[in-house]
């Protein structure tokens, strides 16, 4: 297998192959969150008003919007893009819709490229999306590794760690996710969750996206009905 790390939408746009999408902070953190506490799939869109549009459309597949502008809960939103928000919310049985600008861009990125399969993924189910694409059949010749950044234009150090991390799996190693939590939270991109005048960032947030593979299962993408549909796979 041949696996190459890329960085931010200009790569995705170039994936080949698989294509593992990263967001750690905070979009697929969110998304693994809402698959554990039930929710049964997951539209991913890059703009607020195709989430809004949606739900006008076909309110049955948008039973919970969740996502942000700038860090903060979008009106006519349910939800921000917050692990701690959504980590006491009931997702049982519900059809969520996701806008974010990082995460969700890449994965329309690598999907027009015609990578497959896709997988969003993120620390808290990095070692359950490398078990999943192992499984494969068949195993893909080529993967590309996402790291999507901040807003999909600036590398980010989490998503780049994360890329190494996924890799060193893929690989057959197995690294200290303990050294990997310091390493990221010694980094810039994590003191915004601890700044009182960006109360939309969670102190809870950066250690909930540390929890370094919290899940079992992965998150799988394809396209429905025109859509770009998360589902939990495995777990």
């Amino acid at each position: 297998m041949e696996i190459r790390i890329g960085s931010l939408t200009r790569d995705a746009n170039e994936a080949l192959g698989a294509a593992l999408v990263i967001d750690v902070f905070r979009a697929f953190t969110t998304a693994a969150i809402a698959f554990n506490r039930g929710a049964e799939r997951i539209t991913l869109v890059a703009e607020v008003e195709e989430a809004l549009e949606i739900r006008r459309q076909n309110p049955g597949i948008a039973d919970i919007l969740m996502g942000e502008v700038d860090g903060k809960r979008p009106e006519g939103f349910n939800h921000g893009n917050s692990p701690f928000e959504v980590s006491s919310v009931d997702f049982a049985g519900k059809s969520v819709v996701q806008s974010t600008r990082a995460g969700t861009v890449g994965t329309a990125a690598a999907g027009a490229a015609g990578c497959d399969p896709i997988y969003v993924t993120s620390l808290v189910v990095a070692g359950a999306t490398v078990r999943a694409l192992l499984a494969e059949d068949p195993l893909p010749d080529r993967v590309t590794v996402l790291a999507m950044g901040d807003q999909g234009v600036n590398r980010s150090d989490e998503d780049e760690h994360c890329g190494m991390y996924l890799r060193n799996r893929l690989e057959g190693r197995s690294p200290d996710p303990e050294a990997l939590r310091k390493l990221i939270m010694a980094g810039g991109a994590t003191q915004k969750f601890f700044d009182e005048a960006q109360p939309q960032y969670h102190p809870r947030d950066a250690s909930l996206a540390l929890e370094v593979d919290r899940y079992d299962f992965a998150m799988r993408v394809s396209r429905e009905d025109g859509l770009l549909v998360a589902r939990r796979v495995g777990g």
